[in-house]
């Protein structure tokens, strides 16, 4: 399934029946080439191989967040971290005082 075919289903919702886009062109009027390459693609298909090629297209789909975002999500898991360590701590701390004053009595 394409990817234009993901985007837009026939039956969704606003759809057009009947209607098509013009094909995806990319700045300088040249159309990308077709994913389906013959198997032999030369020295670029040594130097880059078909998985890598796909990665890179998949990290350019990705929305990164802004360097604010980041930085507050980077501190709320600082800081959860943090109360959860303590917790912890505490949780530990009242098992070793609670079997030392039971058991090795």
């Amino acid at each position: 399934m394409s990817r234009a075919m993901r985007r837009h289903p026939a039956g969704a919702k606003g759809a057009r029946s009947g209607a098509t886009r013009a094909p995806a062109v990319r700045m300088g009027g040249q159309r990308r080439p077709q994913r389906d390459a013959p198997a032999g693609r030369g020295l670029r298909g040594l130097l880059r191989p078909r998985w890598a090629e796909d990665i890179i297209s998949e990290l350019r789909k990705v929305t990164w967040p802004s360097r604010e975002d980041t930085w507050n999500l980077t501190w709320v898991v600082v800081v959860v971290a943090a109360a959860f360590g303590v917790f912890l701590g505490g949780v530990d701390m009242f098992f070793n005082w609670a079997i030392e004053n039971t058991l090795l009595r």
